[in-house]
């Protein structure tokens, strides 16, 4: 079902963006690790000119029927796509200029007929076009690094440590997410190589104190099982701790960036 979801969204985007289409691009799970039960689709397109408001329409009525909990028949993972224009993206400024973003996260702003409820100056969208440079998996156009790149390290680093507050944010009904995003941004600015969150977790569970370990282990197990109610049992009181380790890990690693 993934090989025939990615082929709907490739034509979805092509359809919509026509001649102002410049390249597609994969990354994620997809192409790092392999996908899980619960993964999503996270695509990457650039463009030769910032979207119109008519586009972005379209291309959000065409997604939301194919993403997620829009598929009446239950196949189909959730699509992320963010857009940007070549020019935001080439010479490289910080934070770039993310000019569309489709997550099914957004639904209830669509429902509403806000079709740009994302903030354009997102500081993330530079881990996530170093994401795709380090993954190099057109789907259509040239390689990325055509188009764009390379990322400063600096602002990579600086986009991982000014997502911090959100994630922590989040732990309160998202444990596990949060739980391994953590511990792929420590693992990524340990190693400048982007890992999935089950790698991530692999890679931290040997670093981090006996005491954490079990929990950490527990967050891998439930995003590889794809469980879709989480159950922490007596693990719980020891899911925030495990955060702070983390985090204090991550600000350690801070101090002398890669």
């Amino acid at each position: 079902m993934a090989a025939d979801q990615l082929a709907i969204v490739v034509e979805a985007i092509r359809a919509v963006l026509s001649d102002g289409l410049l390249g597609i691009y994969l990354h994620g799970s997809s192409v790092v690790g392999g996908l899980k039960p619960t993964s999503d689709l996270d695509f990457v397109a650039v463009t030769s000119r910032r979207t119109t408001e008519a586009e972005r329409r379209a291309l959000i009525e065409r997604l939301l029927p194919i993403s997620g909990p829009g598929d009446p028949t239950g196949g189909s993972r959730s699509v992320n796509l963010e857009i940007a224009a070549q020019g935001d993206l080439r010479p490289w400024r910080y934070p770039a200029w993310l000019d569309f973003q489709f997550g099914d996260w957004y639904r209830p702003d669509f429902a509403q007929g806000d079709f740009a409820p994302w903030d354009p100056s997102d500081p993330d969208l530079a881990v996530v076009l170093e994401m795709v440079l380090q993954a190099d998996h057109p789907l259509f156009g040239p390689p990325p690094s055509r188009l764009f790149g390379p990322i400063p390290w600096g602002d990579v680093h600086r986009a991982m440590l000014d997502s911090l507050p959100d994630l922590l944010s989040y732990l309160d009904g998202d444990e596990r997410n949060v739980v391994l995003t953590f511990a792929r941004i420590w693992s990524t600015l340990v190693t400048g190589t982007f890992r999935s969150k089950d790698g991530a977790a692999d890679w931290a569970i040997p670093r981090l104190p006996e005491r954490h370990r079990a929990v950490m282990a527990h967050a891998r197990d439930l995003y590889v099982n794809g469980v879709p109610t989480e159950d922490w049992g007596d693990l719980r009181p020891g899911i925030r701790p495990l955060v702070d380790e983390l985090v204090e890990r991550i600000q350690e690693t801070s101090a002398s960036p890669k």
